[in-house]
């Protein structure tokens, strides 16, 4: 087997031109689609996060509200819901069915359609997350709240929130990189991130082990950066003595 990294370096649109990895009057190269691709999967993911973050907060936080039964039962068919559908089936129903049941969608980008069926996904996940780190802490935590002279959205904002969040930092860790490498599933609508690129341009090129390891590399690099940061963030708003960033044991 021979290696051909020239491929990268090919003209889109005229593949038997001399390599060059700079092409000019407005012709891309293999590698400047590629890192075009990769931008595209990076904004899905950041985006559709985004989402999955603020919908998921406010679910989970419900779901553990006191006498507030039928929020709590709303919050927890939300999570039933989006949690046991799987991703793709998720994106076809978004991008095929809900424009047209709600024409109002037909205006909506494909792209903001992708981001609603992952960061939803996601959310129910986060939600669930969020609930877990919520009832983890003491009792004592929103009595205390409360004897204060706290609203419960105040106890919730200035005492059990900040506690929480802290505690479910390794789990987020974990679904933030998922979303990330969920987003693959956007190439079934033909948005044009990482997945689609490596399946038209090995058809394009027949070098499919080499565009194909060039794409994990960019997914593992991406997972790895988003990995990175949450540790940072882990290590800057832990407590001592109550979380320690790594799960490295307690003081």
């Amino acid at each position: 087997m021979t290696w051909d990294w020239q491929v990268f370096c090919r003209n889109t649109t005229e593949g038997s031109i001399e390599p060059t990895c700079w092409a000019g009057h407005g012709d891309l190269t293999y590698l400047q689609w590629m890192f075009q691709a990769w931008g595209w999967t990076l904004s899905v993911a950041a985006c559709a996060w985004v989402v999955s973050v603020v919908v998921g907060g406010l679910v989970g936080t419900a779901r553990t509200l006191p006498n507030s039964p039928w929020l709590v039962r709303l919050a927890n068919a939300w999570v039933e819901l989006f949690r046991n559908i799987p991703i793709l089936v998720q994106l076809f129903i978004w991008y095929f069915v809900v424009p047209k049941l709600f024409p109002a969608f037909r205006q909506v980008p494909g792209f903001l359609l992708v981001v609603f069926a992952l960061g939803f996904f996601t959310s129910a996940r986060i939600a669930e997350q969020v609930r877990a780190g919520i009832q983890a802490l003491p009792r004592g935590q929103r009595y205390a709240g409360l004897a204060m002279g706290f609203t419960t959205a105040q106890t919730y904002r200035y005492v059990i929130l900040p506690m929480a969040i802290r505690i479910i930092l390794p789990p987020l860790t974990s679904e933030s990189m998922n979303l990330l490498k969920n987003s693959s599933v956007a190439f079934a609508v033909s948005i044009a991130e990482l997945t689609m690129f490596a399946m038209q341009a090995q058809e394009e090129t027949s070098r499919g082990i080499e565009i194909y390891l060039a794409v994990t590399a960019l997914y593992a690099l991406s997972a790895f950066a988003v990995n990175r940061v949450f540790a940072f963030i882990e290590r800057k708003v832990q407590i001592p003595g109550f979380i320690v960033a790594g799960g490295t044991g307690g003081h």
